[in-house]
């Protein structure tokens, strides 16, 4: 209540000494000085509607605000506004904001000095104002407010300082209302920040969830393929365990210890997605050694893989596939054979582990699909999110070289070791 009295006797008081000083001049006018009582109804009009527009502002601002203050009834108004994006992307959402307003005109922006100026025209709130032209509150009252945003960079955040304001000098104040307008003008801006803010993080929450759904929908089918290929091998290798039981049993029980081995190492892993170089490797050694008993002299294994490397983290069954394809589409096709070597080596900062061989190279007939290696790509950049990568280029003389490049330590997101 003192605040809206406050406010009414500011206005009054300076409406009446304007009204005092008017009323002075005329009656010292020569042969009008005699004439008082127009003077007397001028002074006692204006201040009716003086006050009775302040009245006017007063109810306005406690509808909009909810509280009659200060900081509601002024009709220049400031926001400071900590924005938690980068300077730029904070400017050109500000500019965004600003230019859906109502009313707005003549926007100005200029990204490099990250500041925004623009005019608002006022809006007639209950039509056309009844005495218009002998309305004291708007003859001098401007048809527009303006605003101003500025940017400041703060670290990776940006704080912004919004000036709303009526188009009129600050000594204006004394004598007009601006009907909450400007106080509009600022919430609107604050709003629409806020909610633009708002669908910002709930599409990046989107995204993450859509991302991880991705995720989890790509490794359910790598899975699925680890589960249905792994059969048709078992089925082979104990097929062929069979016949040699007949024929050569010495070497039926090396090619059951080594589908023993190589089952050891196989089975946890549609538990685990993450492994070691070491593991991953006694697995594809194990795969290898059952794959010699069945091509006997047409395949040979050379190994350059440094114990110090053993405890790089490795997703499953990814080494695996670079072998299975260097049998499959590099030395089967091939009449005599050959030679898959699996080497490992420090790789600016990271490890780089190499399976080649010297087989048909990249021939039509047996390049197969690409699944495989389609599969280690997006498995690598799910898990390592383009840190780590897979080429594959022409050996020399003949074959294939694939190569993995991971990085030497752990992924945060990366699951337990065996």
């Amino acid at each position: 209540m003192f605040k809206s009295v406050f406010f009414i006797l500011r206005i009054g008081i300076a409406w009446g000494i304007a009204t005092m000083l008017v009323v002075a001049l005329y009656s010292g006018l020569p042969l009008i000085g005699q004439f008082q009582a127009p003077a007397i109804l001028f002074a006692f009009g204006t201040m009716g509607l003086v006050i009775a527009g302040a009245f006017s502002h007063l109810h306005r601002v406690r509808l909009i605000a909810g509280r009659v203050a200060d900081e509601t009834l002024d009709n220049r108004q400031k926001r400071v506004i900590e924005i938690p994006l980068e300077a730029g992307e904070a400017f050109d959402l500000v500019d965004a904001a600003i230019r859906e307003l109502p009313g707005v005109e003549g926007v100005r922006s200029a990204r490099d000095s990250l500041q925004v100026r623009a005019k608002i025209a006022r809006p007639h709130l209950y039509g056309e104002p009844p005495l218009q032209r002998w309305n004291p509150l708007l003859w001098f009252a401007p048809d527009h407010n303006q605003l101003q945003a500025t940017v400041t960079p703060a670290g990776d955040s940006g704080r912004v300082t919004l000036i709303c304001e009526p188009e009129s000098p600050a000594w204006s104040d004394w004598f007009l209302v601006d009907d909450g307008t400007n106080f509009e003008n600022a919430e609107a801006i604050a709003r629409a920040i806020t909610r633009r803010i708002g669908e910002r993080r709930r599409g990046e929450r989107a995204s993450a969830a859509q991302t991880a759904t991705e995720k989890e929908l790509t490794e359910a089918k790598l899975h699925l393929l680890h589960a249905q290929v792994e059969p048709h091998f078992l089925y082979n290798t104990l097929a062929s365990a069979q016949l040699l039981t007949r024929s050569d049993p010495a070497r039926a029980e090396a090619m059951l210890g080594h589908l023993i081995q190589y089952l050891r190492r196989s089975l946890p892993d549609a538990r685990d997605d993450m492994s070691t170089l070491g593991v991953e490797l006694e697995r594809a050694l194990a795969y290898l050694e059952i794959l010699k008993i069945r091509m006997g002299d047409r395949l040979a294994v050379q190994v350059d893989v440094p114990q110090a490397l053993r405890a790089t983290t490795l997703p499953a069954m990814m080494l695996q596939t670079l072998v299975e394809n260097a049998i499959k589409h590099g030395l089967e096709p091939r009449t005599g054979g050959g030679t898959v070597w699996i080497r490992a080596r420090p790789d600016d900062g990271g490890v780089a582990v190499t399976v080649a061989d010297d087989g048909e190279g990249f021939n039509s007939k047996t390049s197969g699909t690409g699944i495989g290696l389609k599969n280690v790509r997006e498995r690598l950049r799910l898990r390592y999110a383009g840190s780590a990568n897979l080429s594959v280029i022409a050996n020399f003389p003949s074959g294939v070289a694939a190569t993995i490049t991971v990085p030497a330590a752990v992924p945060s997101n990366g699951a337990g070791h065996e």
